[in-house]
C-alpha cells in the first residue's frame, strides 16, 4: 500500500476542513445547539418522558446522526466532486495510487471530520440536557460504521455529480427527510401499527435505534438487526463504489 499517498490525500481533506471551519464544524455545531434548544428545553418542557428518559435527552442520538449523515455526505462528496470540477482527478488517477488508496483517503477524512463533528456536538448536548452512555463502545461502534458508511455514499454523490446543484439533491431531498421521519424525535413505537410498519421501511431508522439504544440501552428494533442493516449498507456503498472504478462510471469522461 502506498501509505505515503494516502497520507497526502487524507491531510490535503483534513487541512482543507481546517481552512474552512466555521462551514465545517461551527456552522453544523450552531444549527444542532438550536434544535436542542427549541426542542429540548421549550418544547421538551411540555412533553413527558419517553420511555423513562427525558425527552431532550431522547432526541440527542437523533440529533447527532442527522449531522453525521448530512456532513459526511457532504464531506466526502464535495472533497471528490471538486477534483473532478477542476480536472485535476485525472492526474490522482494516473498518478501509482489503486482505487483503494484513494477511496481509503477521501473517506477516511470525511469520517474522520464527522466522528470529530459528533463528538463535539455530544460535548455541547450535555451543556443542555442530562445524558449518559450506556454502551460506550457501541456507542463509538455506530458512530464510526455511520459515518464510514455514509461517507462512501457522499464519494458516490461526487461522482454522480455533474454540477454543484447535484450535490445538494439526494442529502436534501431523500437523507434528510429520512432522518426526519426516522425517529430522531420521537419513538416509531407511539406511531399506529400501519405507520410503523411503514417506518421500518426506512434505513435511517436503523442507524438511529442502534445509535440510541448505545446510549440508554432502548431501542426502537433491537440492536442486532440495526447493526446488520449498517453493515447491509456499508456492503452495498462498498460495491458500488468498486463497480464504479471497474467501469470508469463519470471518470474517464
Amino acid at each position: 500500500m502506498n501509505l505515503y499517498a494516502v497520507r497526502a490525500i487524507y491531510r490535503f481533506e483534513m487541512a482543507r476542513a481546517g481552512r474552512t471551519l466555521m462551514q465545517s464544524i461551527v456552522s453544523p455545531v450552531i444549527s444542532t445547539s438550536l434544535y436542542f434548544v427549541v426542542f429540548g428545553a421549550a418544547i421538551g418542557s411540555r412533553i413527558p418522558e419517553v420511555d423513562g428518559i427525558s425527552y431532550g435527552a431522547f432526541i440527542v442520538p437523533g440529533l447527532v446522526m442527522l449531522s453525521l449523515l448530512t456532513q459526511s455526505i457532504a464531506n466526502a462528496s464535495f472533497g471528490i466532486y471538486f477534483p473532478k470540477f477542476t480536472g485535476t482527478i485525472y492526474e490522482l488517477l494516473s498518478a501509482p495510487v489503486s482505487y483503494f488508496e484513494l477511496v481509503l483517503s477521501y473517506v477516511g477524512a470525511a469520517a474522520t471530520k464527522s466522528v470529530i463533528l459528533g463528538l463535539i456536538i455530544l460535548l455541547t448536548a450535555r451543556l443542555f440536557v442530562p445524558l449518559r452512555i450506556d454502551h460506550p463502545v457501541w456507542m463509538v461502534v455506530f458512530l464510526l460504521l455511520t459515518s464510514v458508511t455514509f461517507s462512501l455514499l457522499g464519494f458516490i454523490i461526487g461522482i454522480w455529480a455533474d454540477g454543484f446543484e447535484k450535490l445538494q439533491i439526494i442529502p436534501l431531498l431523500i437523507v434528510t427527510p429520512l432522518t426526519f421521519l426516522g425517529g430522531s424525535f420521537y419513538s416509531i413505537n407511539i406511531l399506529p401499527p400501519f405507520w410503523k410498519a411503514v417506518a421500518l421501511f426506512n434505513p435511517v431508522v436503523y442507524l438511529i435505534s442502534g445509535f440510541r439504544w448505545s446510549f440508554y440501552g432502548i431501542a426502537d428494533v433491537q440492536v442486532g438487526v440495526s447493526l446488520g442493516m449498517t453493515l447491509v449498507f456499508l456492503a452495498v456503498f462498498i460495491a458500488i463504489v468498486a463497480w464504479i472504478f471497474r467501469t470508469g462510471y463519470r471518470l474517464k469522461t
